[in-house]
């Protein structure tokens, strides 16, 4: 199974033989444990639950989701779930799944929340152009302008106009993996990952 719950740690860059620089977003990628398996018979569809991280006050609900699956200690933080096509025999509850699952030049699929930029204008937000200052302009050089005269007397769904800006789940598909070093427990990705330093970053193995 190529997926893991990683944290994002920043940015490097590798030189081939050749001299080619590469771009190479590094990831921490500690062992993840299998919380919860399941199966058509019992739950429809075909999934493994992994946690991530030690979890410092985990709720009632949770321990006890932990406790029905055998885990008493070291209770993790960040729980997260995957779909899979079948199971194999290696994916039973309690087992760890590591960053040597992965090898490089795998291509994978890096999914991350973006950094919020929180109320943004339509210049910022959608790269609109600012009116002129000067020759009739009244100063207001940065406003959206009109978004429409009489009919239909409302504002179109998806109108462009100032709002929340960020802050959205974002996969970059098809990176690769650049190396894996396990010593360290990290994971080297080429190119940009989305999300803030120490953001959650799940990477999963990109189907064929």
């Amino acid at each position: 199974m190529k997926a893991m719950i990683t944290r994002k740690v920043g940015m490097t860059s590798t030189i081939a033989e050749d001299g080619v620089v590469t771009a190479v977003t590094l990831l921490s990628a500690s062992p993840c444990v299998i919380t919860q398996v399941k199966t058509v018979d019992i739950d429809g569809y075909t999934a493994v639950q992994l946690g991530a991280e030690v979890g410092k006050n985990v709720g009632k609900a949770q321990t006890g989701h932990f406790k029905a699956a055998g885990i008493t200690t070291e209770m993790p933080k960040i729980i997260r779930e995957f779909t899979l096509d079948e199971l194999t025999e290696d994916l039973k509850v309690g087992a760890k799944i590591s960053a040597d699952s992965f090898v490089a030049g795998d291509e994978v699929h890096v999914t991350g929340t973006t950094k919020g930029k929180g109320f943004a204008g339509t210049i910022r937000r959608h790269n609109f152009h600012r009116q002129r200052a000067s020759h009739g302009g009244k100063g207001n050089t940065r406003k959206p302008g009109s978004i429409g005269s009489m009919y239909p007397q409302h504002i179109f769904k998806g109108k462009k106009m100032p709002g929340h800006l960020g802050h959205d789940q974002v996969t970059i598909r098809n990176l690769k993996i650049a190396f894996v070093d396990m010593d360290n427990n990290l994971i080297g990705v080429t190119g940009a990952v989305p999300g803030p330093r120490k953001g959650i970053v799940i990477l999963k193995g990109a189907q064929k």
